[in-house]
């Protein structure tokens, strides 16, 4: 049967798991590698952050819409930046694979090949995992990293006078969902790529706790909704700039896709998710690390957790929940 053709069903269990682990690399943080019962890596601060995700088909991923190595990029990435958004270094990924016997083998390696090509650059291992057949295809991602010494920075420390920042896009993943919904990738390949493998800027993490960040997040869920998580942590109100201004490098990309389907770019800047860039509050008058832009202010809690330019937000500008509020 020609490489191609071959569907998981066509192979046992250790030849589908030699097809993908040429694609996984090590990391330096690994001292053992797959092929034992558990990896074993390095943790030389002591303590270890954990994360996990889970890529449900059709629910988080369509095949008709993405490659695997598009899922398998994006399944990495998005725990990556959770890591990140600590102030972490991530280190380790295990990834459990959930996958029916009707796949493509194809499409297997190259999820494998996405996981590869977005931790190799990183120095991040995939050290593991598990392999089973199902009804649907499942990607559970756990990730781990390293604080290096540092202070994790969690979504607490906000304080009135700081001032909010974000570090990478914003609204080219909802909008490149919604260009690939309405049948017009012809619009802006740039948008659709985001959406279907985001890239994050999980350097700026780290980066951030150096320059004394105060609180921090990955907005995975939308602008909006994420910031109301971070203020309601921090037991403070987060003020952002008119989005056009603080925003204007997204609107000026988003705008014509935006025109095509008479949809308002403050929906994208607002409420779409999973660009996951990281959302963060620095003391007054610190300088902001590399990768950052301001994007408002942090004041005393009132009613609205969150203003738009200081008036309460449109209703609907919400993002994705999967249960609701």
């Amino acid at each position: 049967m020609a490489a191609e053709s071959t569907l998981v069903r066509d192979l046992a269990e250790q030849d589908l798991l030699d097809r993908i682990f040429p694609h996984l690399p090590v990391g330096s943080r690994t001292l053992v590698p797959p092929g034992d019962d558990a990896a074993v890596v390095a943790a030389p601060d002591g303590r270890v952050v954990v994360t996990c995700d889970v890529l449900v088909e059709d629910v988080h991923f369509r095949r008709d819409w993405s490659t695997g190595a598009d899922v398998g990029r994006r399944a990495a990435m998005q725990n990556l930046a959770d890591v990140a958004a600590m102030g972490a270094r991530p280190t380790a990924l295990v990834v459990g694979l959930v996958v029916p016997g009707t796949t493509p083998v194809t499409w297997v390696e190259g999820l494998a090949a996405g996981l590869g090509d977005a931790c190799r650059p990183l120095d991040v291992g995939v050290v593991g995992g598990d392999l089973s057949s199902g009804p649907v295809l499942v990607v559970a991602v756990t990730a781990h990293g390293d604080l290096e010494g540092r202070t994790a920075v969690r979504r607490t420390g906000a304080r009135p006078g700081d001032v909010l920042a974000l570090a990478g896009r914003c609204g080219w993943s909802g909008a490149g969902l919604a260009l690939l919904a309405a049948g017009r990738t012809d619009v802006d390949a740039g948008l659709v790529a985001a959406y279907r493998s985001p890239e994050p800027v999980v350097a700026a993490g780290p980066a951030a706790a150096r320059a004394g960040a105060t609180a921090m997040l990955d907005v995975s869920d939308g602008l909006l909704r994420d910031a109301r998580r971070l203020a309601r942590a921090s037991g403070v109100t987060l003020d952002l700039g008119a989005p056009r201004t603080v925003l204007a490098d997204d609107v000026a990309r988003l705008t014509p896709a935006a025109d095509v389907l008479d949809v308002p770019v403050e929906d994208w800047l607002l409420a779409g998710g999973e660009d996951h860039g990281l959302l963060a509050t620095f003391p007054p008058g610190a300088p902001l690390p590399d990768g950052f832009r301001p994007v408002g202010v942090v004041r005393d809690r009132a009613d609205e957790l969150v203003l738009v330019d200081g008036r309460p937000p449109r209703p609907g500008a919400v993002g994705w929940d999967h249960f609701g509020d």
